[in-house]
């Protein structure tokens, strides 16, 4: 009997939830799509090609919606359940709560399964097209404007470059050297070091070079002669970061990260963040499925239509939350897997409380 039930009531939610997922989905791509055409229209974008950016845009939209998509289908079920008296009928016949929550869990964990390896791998990918169309597209061109930029290339390599040019791939009076125990060993120098896309390696001009041993120097300059480096630096360092973290897959973000931090970049806790919200995100589902069923699990003179409106509202609670979390994360001024996980905290104590006062 039990696993009837079970399948009964884990059939309606993932059906709803999916059937939510998919309106939400359609409403947000038409929307974007309107906004868009303009864009389209005047960049001549071929039709393909907007098919496939949409395609590659929907698995980005139904995950970041997620949190929202999968509460509104625990109440929508679950207070069609009450309003049709079948949690009472199914508590009388004496099925304990905790038991009755068992089919809500179940689907709650398919759910954060599969969020998991969309956010970590499917999406990141999808994301790699996306990301370059609307760089490509919608952006203005972007520059590269820092200037005098410092970073490692290996652990006693540092790298220096005066500025960059990003149409040309051009790094102008470049500097490498390396330094063990505060000591300079050797130091290379370019008035301007170029990309070569064909040997994917770094083809300096105008170059001199110094090692140093002891009180002794050895100098070499070849004002005419190019030669050719194979470093750990390449164009897409110096190019349109906005968004890139979403492009990377897990394995890809775990490589980025230790690769930033070998050099001693600034930017890595926006990539550490990255790597934890798609570990916490998944939780969402189940913390918001419990909180869910409880609020949803009797009959209310407001029907419905108002737990289907609660539902929204403290779903969006619960974004805004993230957000802040997130944003308070990126100033540094929270430890970021605190921040992060903030929201979840919140929203697991709250429905723990709940739970203790909800009719069993």
């Amino acid at each position: 009997m039990m696993r009837i039930l079970d399948r009964y009531i884990l059939t309606k939610f993932l059906t709803t939830f999916l059937f939510v997922v998919g309106i939400l989905v359609s409403i947000v791509l038409i929307i974007t799509f309107s906004e868009r055409n303009e864009s389209f229209i005047k960049n001549e974008v071929p039709t393909g090609l907007i098919l496939e950016y949409f395609l590659a845009y929907a698995p980005y939209i139904a995950n970041m919606i997620t949190p929202i998509t999968v509460f509104i289908a625990t109440v929508f079920v679950t207070s069609k359940l009450a309003s049709h008296t079948e949690i009472i009928a199914i508590l009388s016949g004496g099925v304990s709560y905790p038991r009755m929550l068992r089919p809500f869990f179940i689907g709650s964990v398919v759910i954060a399964i599969v969020s998991f390896a969309f956010t970590g791998w499917i999406i990141p990918e999808a994301n790699k097209f996306r990301v370059a169309f609307e760089q490509k597209f919608f952006d203005n061109e972007f520059n590269f404007s820092q200037r005098d930029v410092h970073f490692k290339v290996s652990p006693t390599t540092y790298a220096y470059l005066a500025s960059y040019d990003t149409r040309r791939n051009i790094a102008y009076r470049f500097t490498l050297e390396e330094v063990k125990d505060t000591e300079v060993k050797w130091k290379f120098s370019a008035r301007q070091i170029q990309w070569d896309s064909v040997e994917t390696a770094w083809v300096a001009k105008n170059w001199n070079y110094r090692e140093f041993e002891d009180m002794k120097e050895k100098y070499v300059y070849s004002p005419n002669r190019d030669t050719t480096m194979v470093l750990n630096m390449s164009p897409t360092d110096f190019g349109n970061l906005n968004s890139f973290e979403q492009t990377l897959t897990l394995n890809e973000l775990n490589d980025y990260i230790a690769d930033l931090r070998m050099k001693g970049a600034d930017n890595v806790p926006i990539y550490i963040i990255e790597k934890y919200v798609r570990f916490m995100s998944p939780f969402s589902a189940i913390i918001l499925t419990f909180i869910g069923v409880i609020l949803s699990s009797r009959k209310t003179r407001g029907g419905v239509g108002f737990q289907i409106a609660l539902g929204f509202f403290i779903a969006f609670i619960y974004i805004i939350l993230f957000i802040a979390a997130k944003s308070n994360a990126e100033t540094g001024s929270t430890n970021p897997l605190l921040a992060v996980w903030i929201p979840n905290i919140i929203f697991s104590a709250i429905g723990v409380l709940l739970y203790r006062f909800v009719p069993k």
